[in-house]
């Protein structure tokens, strides 16, 4: 028998990014199973990225709470593990155990009062938002810890206030809530967080926002809660629903996002893609091991464009009226996965040679199928490059991918009439298309990018004079 009290509900972290629930993948254990600090005890997908959860504390496993498939909320159980089976001492910290980086909107302890650390008192290795390493690196978090159903109300069913928190930042995990807060005029000091550590979370501002429509609705006398009609057959209307969830969730969000926030414009070149298909087979002959792809030779084409026109490698700070012009080219590609459109960004390209740029989207791509991407491969992207091509179309008003500036995107190859020399001649013809946001720069300069790369595609040894 356990020794009372020995039983501790290990709830679903927040993986980062104020991210509100993720789906359960896969369990890496069973009832019964015995598990040593920092074990991965489940795969989860989260609007990132599909990752690995570590287990803070050691002991045996009582309980999973959901099945493969099931979408859990941050801060509602995952495990159950009855630590009193363990030798209560801080376990082996497991090779292998993929980690999701902490962010740092306050300084945590363990689960809020020693849920998050092994039991005797060494911590656990992994780094969880809301749960702590060990008791030399932990940091406090203000804000008080609330019961596991979540944020409390008052008497009339408002959003309870949370306690002063004297001395300490409202612990809000993601600028998106604070946002989101700002634009409602939600005072997130008054708010109880749901989260770990009294995290306020997206679902506690959406909370109050719900409470206040209720609220509006009942002064008008308004019926806030319309008898349910009785749902028809679905084998009758025909109808599906798919959830939203996962990648395909994030980028629905980034794409509506976008429109939003971003005045983009769109200006488009036809050019010649006989140099273009001419030097990759070269390449591709020279040295067949290392493959270049037509997406790669875009690609770098794209660096050296912003190497010339770097307005288009920025992103506007709306909260400081600023644009900011970025050192780094972080490019961003879409790459189809069965889980929908992820956008891998291949960090620091401009320091890649084409070979190295073209292994880096290969690599990036095999990841993103088989949805093994980290976290910090989904994120900081300064710009995109896409190869709609591969759909069998010739040009797309494409959405420019939220916060970055622009998005270029090359259309399919096919023969065409072209005049070449005064003379008329069939040669390989692509649309490229730039989308760009007008508050970084005009149309002179997005069209002298433009302008720029179709020249390198139709004569690709300009860039030796961009080396």
């Amino acid at each position: 028998m356990s020794a009372a009290g020995a039983v501790r509900d290990f709830p679903l972290p927040d993986l980062g990014e104020g991210l509100a629930d993720a789906e359960v993948v896969r369990w890496l254990v069973a009832p019964g199973d015995a598990v040593a600090v920092d074990q991965p005890v489940a795969e989860v997908e989260t609007a990132k990225a599909v990752v690995e959860v570590p287990c803070p504390y050691a002991g045996r496993v009582t309980a999973l709470h959901g099945a493969e498939g099931d979408v859990i909320a941050v801060g509602s159980p995952l495990v159950s593990v009855d630590t009193a089976a363990s030798d209560r001492r801080a376990g082996p910290r497991v090779p292998g155990a993929v980690v999701p980086e902490a962010r740092s909107d306050g300084p945590a302890e363990p689960g809020g009062g020693g849920d998050g650390a092994a039991p005797g008192g060494s911590g656990s290795g992994a780094v969880l938002v809301g749960y702590g390493t060990s008791e030399g690196g932990r940091r406090r978090r203000t804000g008080r810890v609330l019961a596991p159903d979540g944020p409390g109300t008052t008497a009339s069913g408002a959003p309870s206030a949370s306690p002063a928190r004297p001395g300490g930042r409202t612990p809000v995990v993601s600028p998106l809530v604070r946002r989101i807060a700002r634009e409602h005029g939600v005072d997130v000091t008054a708010l109880t967080g749901s989260g770990g550590g009294g995290l306020v979370l997206r679902r506690d501002v959406e909370a109050v926002l719900a409470y206040r429509r209720g609220a509006r609705d009942a002064a008008r006398g308004a019926d806030t809660a319309p008898p349910k009609a009785a749902a028809p057959d679905r084998a009758e209307r025909g109808d599906e629903r798919v959830a939203l969830r996962g990648a395909r969730r994030a980028a629905a969000d980034r794409f509506s996002r976008s429109r939003r926030e971003i005045p983009e414009a769109t200006v488009w070149v036809d050019a010649d893609a006989g140099g273009l298909l001419a030097v990759r087979a070269a390449l591709n002959a020279a040295d067949p091991e290392r493959p270049v792809s037509l997406l790669a030779l875009l690609a770098r084409f794209c660096v050296a464009g912003l190497r010339r026109f770097p307005a288009l490698n920025s992103r506007v700070d709306s909260e400081r009226s600023e644009i900011v012009r970025l050192a780094r080219v972080n490019l961003g590609f879409a790459a189809r996965t069965p889980r929908g459109l992820v956008v891998p960004v291949a960090h620091d390209a401009h320091a890649m040679t084409t070979r190295e740029l073209s292994a880096a989207l290969r690599g990036l791509t095999d990841s993103a199928r088989a949805g093994t991407l980290a976290p910090a491969d989904l994120t900081g992207g300064t710009f995109t490059v896409n190869n709609y091509g591969v759909f069998g179309v010739d040009g797309s008003a494409a959405i420019i991918n939220h916060p970055e500036a622009a998005i270029l995107g090359m259309g399919r190859i096919v023969k065409r009439p072209w005049v070449v020399d005064d003379e008329l001649a069939v040669r390989p013809v692509t649309e490229l298309t730039l989308a760009f946001d007008h508050r970084v720069c005009d149309g002179e300069e997005a069209g002298g990018f433009l302008r720029f790369v179709a020249d390198l595609v139709e004569r690709p040894e300009l860039l030796l004079g961009e080396v």
